[in-house]
């Protein structure tokens, strides 16, 4: 019974090669039978129970030579249906498929597609099935997993988009996915309450959840591989004459890596991997801007990962280098300043043209204090690291005691040229890459250290020879002497910030108050007493922040004890009283 039904099947519905037709026959003739209806043997498969056997071959052949034909990407087949009329009714039905007039249509809209789909579909309900539910349902079994495995791989699969600007574009093959199953399951092609049945708006709505997924995992990648790969170089064009930023605030150096602070007047020189981390972040930001709120939401997320890792990766990668006095440690630290501003302006840049949906939860100045505080961390380890090297280079010096011998003088003098290569050398490093603002306070804290550790060394001499004197004078003049050009970068940096906040009018003495300090120093050490005991008196010792017991020691230390000595240290004391 099985064969004698697919028989009948095989007479009523067939693929004509050369005319490219498939013609539905309603008049059979199997095996010396003539004129049987087709919807008689349709019901009579149907009460048998053998219809989805009977009908397998039919949905074979209009899978193959009409589905495929119609969903074909780029260069899709066109139908048309005719019906023959005869004395007796309708004999026969065909559906031609006929080529594309243009074989670069590009459906990317998905409507043209599914409307030829429903095209043979429906030809299928009216001719095949003449309109009954229970039989489509069950031509459908037959061939909606194929049909809709098709669909997928030729079309569905080919539009998932590369970027998150064509989501939107998407979201309308979402739309007209859905309607296209609807219309299934209005003709009961498609089960209405099988789940199974809608594979199409599942993939289209997982596609926007994979791409999400995929970009975000493409943007960390980015993100991290950028962080591992950078060197912390300076601009190829970078020059290192004169700090980084003019008086008018425009940049010496033209390159990526230099870079606007979106909070200061100022700018300063940031990594590659900085620059190119907030380049994605505003890329991506965009794209949330233009995204769908489950894709916005995972663009959102991978953004606030991505500024993340450099806090993740960076510190670590570099933990040997902040340990030095280096140029790296201080790219580090505008890196870090850099990307705090960065943060607090990306809401204001961007919440506006976010989606409804995540307007409200898109938060990122909470991210900005903790990259503030690295930087801050990060100078000012760089601070104590240079300091405690200047610490270790006049340790050598031994207090600077007998000077006056030679061995003694130059291992001073050796220590002294050691303190002044540092500092020169932070002050080749420091200039040319932090703001003037920060240069300057920097600079001042570490001079002031160094400053204040010698004067307070040769102030606690007990007994100096006069030979001894005009040695420690020749050191203090010549550790100045070669300090000037540094002394002379500082005044250029109060010049070029003097629109900040700060207050640059302040000598710069002011700034280093033991500058003032070992500067008189070197003068009293071969100024009479009595002009030592008159400066006192007019308050220009007290000024330059000597107090007066350094005075009376560093006056006994030198001078020998006569009536004189105890007549000025007298004089020394009472104006002490006022």
């Amino acid at each position: 019974m099985q064969d004698l039904f697919s028989k009948f099947m095989e007479n009523a519905v067939r693929f004509e090669q050369d005319s490219r037709t498939i013609r539905v026959k309603y008049k059979l003739c199997v095996d010396k039978m003539d004129g049987i209806e087709l919807h008689t043997v349709m019901e009579a498969m149907d009460v048998a129970g053998i219809l989805d056997y009977s009908l397998a071959k039919a949905a074979d052949l209009i899978i193959k030579h009409a589905i495929t034909p119609a969903v074909s990407y780029g260069s899709p087949a066109m139908f048309a249906e005719d019906v023959n009329q005869g004395s007796k009714g309708i004999s026969e039905t065909v559906l031609k498929i006929l080529p594309s007039q243009d074989c670069k249509i590009v459906d990317v809209d998905g409507d043209a597609i599914y409307a030829r789909v429903i095209q043979v579909i429906k030809f299928i309900f009216k001719h095949i099935c003449f309109e009954n539910g229970s039989w489509i349902r069950s031509f459908g079994r037959l061939t909606w997993p194929r049909i809709s495995d098709i669909i997928i791989s030729k079309f569905l699969s080919k539009v998932v988009p590369e970027d998150a600007s064509k989501l939107v574009d998407f979201q309308k093959i979402v739309k007209c996915t859905s309607e296209f199953e609807f219309s299934l399951k209005e003709m009961m092609f498609i089960s209405a309450s099988d789940g199974k049945d809608y594979r199409l708006s599942s993939f289209s709505e997982n596609v926007e959840v994979h791409f999400a997924f995929r970009k975000k995992t493409e943007i960390l990648g980015k993100a991290r591989n950028s962080l591992l790969q950078c060197d912390f170089s300076l601009p190829q064009d970078y020059t290192s004459k004169g700090p980084l930023l003019k008086n008018d605030g425009m940049a010496i150096n033209s390159s990526n890596q230099v870079v606007d602070l979106i909070f200061s007047s100022e700018r300063c020189v940031v990594s590659k991997a900085a620059s190119q981390l907030m380049e994605l972040v505003h890329q991506t930001l965009q794209d949330v801007c233009l995204s769908s709120a489950r894709v916005a939401l995972e663009f959102y997320h991978a953004v606030r990962d991505a500024i993340l890792l450099y806090e993740a990766v960076i510190p670590v990668k570099l933990e040997r280098q902040l340990d030095g006095i280096n140029q790296v440690a201080i790219l580090m630290y505008n890196d870090c300043l850099f990307l705090s501003q960065e943060i607090l302006g990306l809401a204001f840049e961007y919440r506006t043209d976010f989606p409804d949906s995540i307007k409200e939860h898109a938060v990122f100045a909470d991210m900005a204090p903790r990259f503030h505080l690295m930087a801050e961390e990060i100078l000012q380890r760089q601070i104590r690291i240079v300091i405690f090297n200047l610490r270790e280079a006049i340790d050598g010096a031994d207090g600077f005691q007998n000077t006056h011998q030679m061995q003694q003088f130059e291992s001073a003098k050796f220590s002294i040229d050691q303190a002044v290569f540092i500092l020169e050398k932070v002050h080749i490093i420091w200039e040319p890459l932090l703001r003037p603002s920060t240069y300057k306070r920097s600079m001042c804290m570490v001079l002031e250290s160094v400053f204040s550790r010698i004067t307070k060394d040769i102030l606690l001499l007990d007994d100096l020879a006069a030979e001894e004197t005009l040695q420690l004078q020749r050191l203090i003049h010549m550790m100045l002497d070669n300090l000037s050009s540094l002394l002379k970068s500082l005044i250029s940096a109060f010049d070029s910030n003097a629109k900040s906040e700060e207050d640059t009018s302040r000598p710069i003495d002011d700034l280093i108050p033991s500058l003032r300090k070992i500067r008189k120093l070197g003068e009293l050490l071969d100024m009479p007493l009595k002009s030592i005991t008159s400066a006192w008196e007019s308050g220009e010792l007290m000024s330059c922040g000597f107090t007066i017991l350094e005075l009376k020691d560093f006056i006994r230390a030198i001078f020998a004890d006569s009536t004189l000595r105890k007549e000025c240290i007298w004089r020394i004391e009472n104006v002490s009283l006022y």
